[in-house]
């Protein structure tokens, strides 16, 4: 251990957010390169993984797990997991970001206009979403090895099907992370913004089963499933249940978003189906809306019958898409993050969001996982670009959080 320090207090401190900006731009260029759309990772990942093991990385260290196989919606290859053991004494720390892209990356051939990259390929998208994220960890990686940087243990969490719904972080072998102390994502904004929180999400769905009847000769005996459906409407939205709401503090949303119900004009509908979802920062609030949409659907049915004194049904189901997550900003992740930010003389900014993340995910399995940015601009569309500048810092960002000693002292 004292070998270890005292190589520790030879290295200038400004080697550890020094890189050598060609080769990282060479390594993003490469990756966006590759095809990996969600379902389809299994090139990309082949791709990093020789670059580790080319650096010096055992090939013990590589692992996949099968996330892949619990997935709904399967896929060619799971999340790619690398543990190294570290050569200071310090708690572990991860890194992560997603392989795989939107479809409309498929095609893309990178090259730069003035201070980007953009796709040369007019039909597709750049993928920097997010594989500048993957370069700045991998490029950090790499600088530890070429420039033989003391590090902690460091955990390097490369996910799958992050765009098709967070399937990857979702199921991840949480295991085979070596329950790292301090984590970090990269598929954010700015290299200087850190996201502590995002919302979370419950999917809706709703079968209204009415009673069909002749909509002239015996409307008496029908139950309309869509009259139902506009009865548990109006139900939630004069409850104050329906868009955005404040309770108890707490904000959230519900949206009901597609309804479709009925074949013919002549016929009293007997099915209405509804699709939407609710959101919020806070879990317990997430579940109280969900219950509130489904009391507001008994009571329509409870409302309303034939005049044989029959009445129709409901079928209720919720999902979890994310759960939320808030670190809070004394939290080592956000500080640790900060300070990274600061020794390059930039300004931390903490943003929350109303989308979802693989951190997600983590958070809700215990491991703080912070989010920071690469460069991406513009994801999911044919104006995608990656800037340069934001690029490089987030890989010196990313280098100093895998290695810079005054982050654990």
């Amino acid at each position: 251990m004292q070998k270890q320090v005292a190589r520790l207090k030879k290295i200038d401190a400004r080697e550890l957010s020094t890189i050598d900006a060609n080769r990282a731009l060479d390594l993003v260029v490469a990756l966006m390169k590759i095809p990996g759309p969600s379902c389809h990772e299994a090139k990309i990942a082949q791709y990093v993984r020789r670059r580790l093991t080319a650096a010096g990385i055992p090939a013990s260290a590589i692992s996949t797990d099968n996330a892949h196989k619990k997935s709904p919606a399967g896929g060619s290859t799971g999340n790619l997991i690398v543990k190294l053991p570290g050569t200071l004494r310090a708690p572990r720390r991860m890194l992560m970001a997603h392989l795989d892209t939107v479809p409309l990356c498929v095609g893309c051939r990178p090259i730069q206009r003035g201070d980007s990259y953009i796709s040369g390929n007019p039909r597709s998208a750049l993928g920097a979403d997010n594989r500048s994220g993957v370069a700045a960890i991998l490029n950090a990686i790499l600088e530890i090895k070429r420039k033989k940087i003391p590090h902690p243990p460091l955990t390097l969490l490369f996910t799958v099907q992050e765009e098709l719904g967070l399937f990857g972080s979702r199921f991840v072998n949480i295991g085979k992370l070596g329950k790292p102390k301090l984590a970090w994502n990269w598929d954010g904004r700015g290299p200087h913004r850190i996201t502590h929180a995002a919302i979370g999400g419950r999917t809706l769905s709703i079968a209204f089963h009415g009673i069909a009847s002749h909509a002239g000769g015996a409307a008496d005996r029908g139950v309309s499933a869509i009259a139902l459906a506009g009865l548990a409407i109006q139900d939630l939205v004069s409850g104050g249940w329906h868009g955005e709401f404040l309770r108890g503090g707490k904000v959230g949303t519900c949206n009901l978003a597609t309804i479709h119900g009925g074949d013919a004009t002549n016929v009293v509908t007997d099915r209405t189906d509804i699709e939407g979802e609710c959101r919020s920062f806070d879990r317990r609030l997430l579940d109280r809306i969900a219950r509130e949409v489904e009391r507001a659907c008994q009571r329509a049915v409870r409302s309303l019958k034939n005049s044989q004194g029959q009445r129709g049904s409901v079928t209720f189901h919720t999902d979890v898409e994310y759960e939320p997550f808030i670190i809070q900003k004394n939290a080592p992740s956000v500080k640790f993050a900060e300070a990274a930010i600061r020794e390059l003389g930039m300004k931390p900014e903490l943003l929350t969001t109303q989308g979802a993340l693989d951190s997600n995910w983590l958070n809700a399995r215990g491991i703080p996982v912070a989010t920071l940015g690469a460069g991406q601009v513009a994801g999911h569309s044919l104006n995608e670009r990656l800037d340069i500048e934001q690029f490089l810092t987030g890989c010196k960002i990313a280098l100093q959080l895998a290695t810079s000693p005054k982050l654990y002292a």
